[in-house]
């Protein structure tokens, strides 16, 4: 009896977990279904059926709420996915959103602890420092005394953008066919890049990994520092760091009045953010500002939550294409080109050549103090883009971080060339690391190699002119005709093509014309006369189409 009541309990409790879930699906479906009428509800509004212009995508996603202005905010980031017009209208896209109240902060806190926070905090500040919409930052001060900031992830928020994510997937089917920005990319590959990037962010875990190796890699530099982090009161949704009261690194009065050289500023900044990217391949991809403060005569990187990464293999292939520009040598800016990036479709070799080849002639005699670093990186994105060829994460990071790098000298020290210090420090890494046994070893085996490759020659030309004698040559030749060109032969072809016709014609109604065919036209074989009738008017036709033709080329020629 014991036993058959206990599997009773065991049913019933089944049945509550399967009605639960039920309800839990179902409650699920409702909230899609609430949110996706939102998202056609702002669609509407905006009317996307007429397209999607650069203001009218910023302005749906600042309708559509936080995660969205999260999704745009990152967006901006990859010019090499988004036209630059986009980029530039979604990088005024409104950080701040509206905190969460101050119980919701002590709910994700204690949910994260597993006890009050009182046991850990004298005190929290209950406004917040900044409130975005990810996360917000509170003043705080740790029971042992340390005056720190802590990083509060907003509740559910992995599951709110992992839900919006899932239905922008099907609004995205709402867009017109015909529309500038479908047209231009793929909405659906541009929302799983974001996504991914999104993730990263909201993993605080990964955060704090992040700091601890940017503090390794910078430890030997004086002039750097990283926030002090707190491991054991940090959380994947919890973030404990030192708090730091340092001034921002574009603010000229505040720094001028502290006493600091902002040229030196300026040459410091510069070299450790040259020196993360080529010597450790690990940088920070969001160096703006608000990221950056001075505090004692050192210079202090916050918020590693987004961080650029590039392996060897794209270091080198990059500096083989800084040598390729230098040496104005199309072939191998070209060759680093196709190496590193990712061809969305079939590659047009000659285009690109074409378009490296323009790139070069403008920029590739400039001094190097006279360049324009964004601009240049601008230009090169847009290459990409027109050749649709799709960069690394990586790479994407660094034209965004460059970017603000030369921003931040702009304001406080534009006499500085970020080039320049970055040409200097390449000479200084090839002789630090210039083995002269070894390259004069590699060269010696090069010189080796092409002297018996050379050997090869006569007898290769000696068996071709051989095949060529006894008829058995074969050559492969690829032309490219221009679009002018091939016009000229498609409309050649068609008038000797109705030439032809036209003369059969006459031939076929002549010989008509000597039979007694009936019925009969002015003494003529109806047949005859109409293939005579229907020879001329096509003779008129094309004769009156070759003047009006050639008096367009005159008009168009004045």
């Amino acid at each position: 009896m014991a036993l058959d009541s206990e599997k009773y309990r065991e049913k019933l409790q089944r049945q509550e977990t399967r009605e639960e879930k039920k309800e839990e699906r179902s409650k699920n479906r409702q909230e899609n279904s609430e949110r996706l009428a939102q998202i056609r509800q702002v669609l509407r509004k905006n009317h996307i059926t007429r397209g999607v212009s650069p203001e009218k995508l910023r302005t749906i996603l600042e309708e559509l709420g936080p995660t969205y202005i999260k999704l745009g905010q990152i967006m901006s980031l990859h010019s090499d996915i988004l036209p630059q017009r986009y980029c530039n209208e979604l990088m005024k896209l409104n950080s701040d959103v509206t905190p969460m109240p101050f119980s919701e902060v002590e709910h994700v806190l204690e949910k994260a602890y597993g006890e009050d926070w009182h046991e850990i905090f004298s005190k929290i500040e209950r406004t917040p420092l900044g409130s975005a919409s990810i996360a917000q930052v509170h003043r705080a001060k740790l029971a042992t005394g340390e005056d720190v900031v802590i990083k509060v992830q907003r509740e559910g928020i992995n599951e709110i953008m992992s839900r919006d994510i899932r239905l922008l997937h099907r609004a995205v089917r709402l867009l017109p066919p015909v529309g500038d920005l479908k047209n231009l990319v793929d909405l659906d590959m541009v929302l799983d890049e974001m996504w991914s990037i999104a993730q990263e962010e909201m993993d605080f875990v990964h955060e704090a990994a992040n700091m601890e190796e940017f503090r390794r890699n910078n430890r030997d530099i004086a002039y750097v520092k990283v926030p002090k982090l707190y491991q054991e009161y940090s959380s994947k949704t919890v973030l404990v760091m030192e708090y730091i009261d340092g001034i921002a690194i574009n603010d000229r009065e505040a720094l001028t009045a502290g006493g600091y050289d902002l040229h030196e500023i300026g040459q410091k900044y510069v070299n450790n953010f040259i020196r993360q990217v080529m010597d450790d391949g690990f940088f920070h991809a969001d160096p703006h500002p608000g990221n950056v403060k001075i505090q004692g005569g050192k210079i202090v990187w916050i918020d590693m939550g987004m961080m650029g990464r590039l392996s060897n293999k794209d270091r080198k292939i990059m500096a083989d294409g800084v040598r390729g520009i230098a040496m104005k040598d199309v072939t191998m800016v070209e060759n680093a080109v196709i190496e590193i990036g990712d061809f969305r479709g079939k590659p047009d070799r000659s285009r690109l050549y074409s378009d490296l080849k323009e790139f070069l002639m403008e920029y590739g005699s400039m001094s190097m103090g006279s360049v324009n670093v964004p601009e240049v990186v601008q230009v090169l994105m847009d290459i990409m883009k027109e050749n649709r060829i799709r960069l690394p994460h990586g790479v994407t990071m660094l034209c965004r971080g460059l970017t603000h790098v030369q921003g931040v000298l702009s304001d406080i020290a534009p006499d500085i060339n970020m080039l320049e210090i970055a040409a200097t420090r390449i000479s200084e890494e090839m002789i630090k690391n210039l083995d002269l046994r070894k390259e004069t070893e590699h060269e010696i085996r090069e010189l080796i190699r092409a002297g018996k490759k050379g050997q090869e020659i006569p007898g290769l030309v000696n068996d071709i002119l051989k095949e060529y004698l006894r008829g058995q040559g074969w050559m492969n030749i690829s032309i490219q005709s221009s679009e002018d060109f091939s016009n000229l032969v498609f409309s050649s072809i068609r008038n000797i093509v109705i030439g032809v016709c036209i003369a059969a014609l006459l031939v076929a109604s002549s010989i008509i014309c000597t039979t007694d065919m009936e019925p009969k036209i002015l003494g003529i074989p109806f047949l005859g006369f109409a293939g005579y009738a229907f020879a001329l008017a096509a003779s008129v036709f094309l004769t009156l189409r070759y003047i009006i033709n050639k008096v367009k080329r005159k008009r168009g020629g004045s």
